[in-house]
């Protein structure tokens, strides 16, 4: 009899639904609903999970307690929301998908996984791999953006970088939210979701398909339901879809209340109900409810649930915690050298410097020319906001500020001013900041959202700059007298900003970069480094196009101007403010000799398509290109670019070289359109047309 075995014959059944309950201590607080930590709980064994509690002080003195105290002596898995990192805080999701660079997104998990394991921590809830193609929804800022196949890609390397080779030397990963909670409606947070099976398998499926494929340790359902089902109470996706197809064998853990919230959904009259349908569908631990502990009992009694099902759940969760390693070793956690604390920092610095998307280069306003500077607005010296929504156990004002990182590397005089708040009508110093002008020969204006704009529960309708903030940039750009403006922007999300990007000079999407904020745009702004960063997801012009995105299906009557009966707006154009995949660097790349040739089979892929690239600019640089395919003739319509691949060159100025790109397998028999270029901008893409054959 294994060890499991042995601990499930001799639980009770308060026993038993304590390993399916995880409750939360107050370290940090994620959810509506605050319960204290009750030590005589985990003693009893009703409390076999917890989350929001770290450091190793904290963690080794709960773990005592369940291993030395509570009859069976169950270690805790102890979890929290390590998102993008822990103490070193690393951009946001969203700004680290504009990387394209899976062993980067792969080696800052493990570097996260790192530090929180030294803290006590063995389970995070990440990767959030919702795909997400509506940035007025808040949480688009901690997920892959708006491609299917990116988030794939995403998913395999987080999981990779969280859980490490063996899972009891990393952290367990967590899958969430599945799925489809990127597709609220209205962008409006926890709201229900409706959707084809075709969109639900083509864009919201695949990203958790990649995680369980990669070995996730545990998968969380989304709040939300979809076309009428709460994801919380959804067999079919969870034990048909998620279990059955996929081959999921791991711990699936409910969303903050979740359990409890099936009463609201009106899918559950009561606690019992709730309880039933949870277990039935799947879930093994019921997050901050109470509704497994106080709401199972019954639900056996009234014939609504089975123990079967609650055995296989505490069988999943102590599998867990026997590949976490914590039966053998449960007190986890100690402090780091200063070596690996400046490794990670670096690395935090590197990350967030290929994190920024320069949007806009116009008069070679970047990098800075000599003379002095104007640093104005409120972001400038913002330091807790640097961290972004889910900042971790990240201190609030440990990030370099971007004043604070431009004085470390800039050897010119700056001047500064505030102008106003980030939020709220104070107008009292804009006139005063805009005055800075007359004093300094380049202007930088740091604008954009708090951190807390952002994530969740933080849905936004305007999608402009907040506060006072277009009217500090207004009165800066009357003032600047055709001095260069550069503009930049830190969010969780795409900003709707058209004229503010027409005015300015340059245009930095900065997202929100994290530790080393500062020093990585310092990095990019002085020439440094080059900018490399690309947007994950479609910047819109106005609210009123969305969603707007990259792999959109064709229509019977596509855009034409000369035919006023096609696709189109009355009022604004089709066409995005910045297209998926748009950034700019300091180089100047050329692309040409598109050709396509068949793989080494051993590769993986069908065919590898080839580009010839020539820097003409000035400037060692990294550019990255994208691998779009459009099939002329499928049984369902396709989309007109879809994603199927992406690489990158670094070239020292005048030099070229050849990028090859691998194309899976998956195209349909017939004629397709292969197209190559730095974005899903048409105009750059340079495309050829292949026949693909019977198999």
């Amino acid at each position: 009899m294994t060890r499991i075995e042995r601990l499930l014959a001799q639980m009770t059944l308060a026993e038993k639904l304590g390993q399916m309950t995880m409750t939360t201590s107050d370290s940090a607080v994620t959810g509506p609903v605050m319960s204290p930590l009750s030590q005589a709980a985990i003693r009893s064994g009703e409390t076999g999970n917890l989350l929001n509690l770290f450091g190793p002080e904290k963690a080794r003195r709960i773990q005592k307690i369940a291993v030395e105290e509570s009859r069976l002596g169950i270690p805790l898995l102890l979890a929290f929301d390590v998102i993008h990192g822990h103490r070193t805080i690393f951009p946001i999701p969203l700004a680290e998908a504009g990387l394209f660079d899976p062993v980067a997104w792969e080696m800052t998990a493990r570097e996260a996984a790192l530090d929180a394991a030294a803290d006590g921590i063995n389970m995070t809830f990440a990767p959030m791999l919702d795909v997400a193609r509506d940035p007025r929804w808040g949480r688009i800022t901690e997920g892959p953006g708006e491609s299917a196949f990116v988030g794939a890609a995403i998913a395999r390397a987080k999981t990779r970088g969280f859980q490490t080779a063996r899972l009891s030397d990393g952290i367990a990963a967590c899958a969430k939210h599945y799925c489809a909670y990127g597709a609220v409606t209205a962008g409006r947070e926890y709201a229900p979701t409706d959707l084809s099976d075709l969109t639900l398998r083509q864009v919201y499926l695949p990203p958790f398909a990649a995680a369980v494929e990669a070995g996730v340790a545990s998968v969380m359902p989304a709040f939300t339901d979809l076309n009428g089902v709460p994801m919380t109470a959804h067999a079919g996706l969870l034990r048909q879809t998620l279990r059955g197809e996929m081959g999921f064998d791991g711990v699936i853990v409910s969303d903050y209340t979740a359990i409890v919230e099936l009463i609201n959904h009106g899918v559950a009259s009561d606690l019992a109900e709730a309880a039933a349908l949870a277990l039935k569908a799947g879930v093994d631990i019921d997050m901050m409810s109470g509704a497994y502990a106080r709401g199972l009992p019954e639900a056996l009694e009234r014939g609504l649930a089975r123990m079967d099902d609650i055995d296989a759940a505490v069988t999943r969760v102590l599998t867990l915690k026997e590949r976490l390693g914590l039966f053998d070793n449960p007190y986890r956690g100690g402090g780091e050298d200063r070596e690996t604390l400046a490794r990670r920092r670096a690395l935090a610095r590197n990350v967030a410097a290929r994190s920024l998307v320069l949007l806009k280069n116009e008069r070679n306003a970047l990098p800075l020319s000599r003379g002095r500077l104007a640093v104005i607005g409120p972001l400038a010296v913002a330091a807790s906001d640097m961290r972004g929504s889910w900042p971790g156990a990240g201190p609030p004002d440990d990030p370099v500020t971007v004043l604070a990182g431009l004085r470390a590397a800039w050897t010119g005089e700056i001047v500064t001013a505030p102008g106003t708040g980030i939020t709220g009508d104070d107008t009292s110093g804009i006139a005063a900041a805009a005055a800075l002008c007359d004093q300094a020969d380049m202007i930088l204006l740091c604008l954009g959202e708090a951190a807390a704009m952002s994530g969740e529960a933080a849905s936004r309708v305007h999608l402009g700059l907040p506060g006072r903030q277009q009217m500090l940039a207004d009165a800066v750009f009357d003032r600047a007298g055709g001095k260069p403006v550069i503009v930049i922007l830190f969010s969780g999300r795409p900003l709707a900003v058209p004229e503010l990007v027409e005015r300015a000079d340059a245009v930095i999407a900065a997202w929100f970069p994290g530790s080393e904020a500062g020093n990585a745009l310092a990095d990019i702004l002085t020439g440094a480094r080059s900018p490399s960063g690309r947007t994950a997801v479609t910047w819109p012009r106005a609210v009123g196009q969305i969603p707007i995105f990259h792999d959109q299906r064709p229509g019977g009557r596509p855009f034409n101007a000369k035919d006023h009966y096609t696709s189109k707006y009355l009022d604004a154009p089709n066409t995005p403010l910045f297209p998926f995949g748009h950034g700019l660097t300091y180089g100047d790349f050329r692309l040409s000799g598109l050709r396509v040739s068949p793989a080494d089979p051993a590769a993986g892929s069908a065919l590898d398509i080839r580009v010839d690239v020539v820097n003409r600019g000035r400037w060692t640089a990294e550019e990255t290109l994208f691998l779009f395919t459009r099939q002329k003739r499928a049984d369902v319509t396709t989309p007109v670019l879809e994603l199927k691949g992406f690489g990158k060159i670094a070239l020292e100025a005048g030099a070229s070289g050849v990028l090859t790109l691998p194309l899976p397998q998956g195209l349909n028999p017939g004629p397709a359109d292969i197209f190559v270029g730095p974005s899903a901008d048409p105009a750059g893409l340079i495309s050829q047309t292949i026949l693909v054959h019977e198999a």
